[in-house]
C-alpha cells in the first residue's frame, strides 16, 4: 500500500529523492540539456510538492507543481525509485499534481522530459499529455520532449 502527501520543498525525503533524480539524469544528458529545477530557487507560492511513501513510510517517489503567473503550471521533478517502478505510482503523482493545478485554476499543465526517458514519456501519454513546442523558459532542444494537457 502506498500513500501520497504534500510536503514542503525543504522536506529531507524530498531533497534525497531529488538528488537521486539529478544523479540519474546527469548520466543521461549533458549539463546544457539537463533542465533540473533547484526547488530552493522558487517561492513557496509558486511551488507545491508531493511524496509517495510505502507502507513502512519510506519515500519511493516525488513530484512537483510549478505555478506560473500566466495561469499555466509545469510538472517538475517526477521520480520513482527504480525498485518501485511499474506499480502505477507515476500515475498517482501526476493525478495529485493535476488536482493541485486545478485547485489553483491553472488552465494548462506543461512539462519537459528527455528523449532517453521513454517510460516517463509513455506515462505522460497515458495520462493524456500531447507533445507540443518548447515553452518558456526553455528553448528547443533535440534531447527534450515538451508536452502539455489542457485542464479545463
Amino acid at each position: 500500500m502506498f500513500s501520497i502527501s504534500e510536503v514542503d520543498k525543504y522536506d529531507s525525503d524530498l531533497t534525497w529523492l531529488v538528488s537521486e533524480l539529478d544523479a540519474f539524469q546527469s548520466q543521461l544528458y549533458p549539463a546544457e540539456s539537463n533542465h533540473c529545477l533547484d526547488l530552493s530557487t522558487v517561492t513557496d507560492k509558486q511551488l507545491r510538492c508531493v511524496i509517495v511513501r510505502d507502507e513502512s513510510g519510506s519515500p519511493v517517489g516525488c513530484g512537483a507543481l510549478l505555478l506560473q503567473e500566466n495561469g499555466s503550471a509545469e510538472i517538475k521533478r517526477v521520480y520513482i525509485r527504480p525498485e518501485y517502478r511499474g506499480r502505477k505510482l507515476g500515475e498517482k503523482i501526476v493525478t495529485a499534481i493535476e488536482t493541485m493545478a486545478s485547485e489553483k485554476n491553472s488552465g494548462i499543465l506543461l512539462l519537459e522530459t528527455g528523449i532517453h526517458q521513454q517510460p516517463a514519456i509513455a506515462l505522460y501519454r497515458r495520462c493524456g499529455y500531447e507533445t507540443c513546442d518548447a515553452f518558456l523558459p526553455y528553448a528547443a532542444d533535440p534531447l527534450s520532449v515538451f508536452m502539455c494537457k489542457k485542464l479545463r
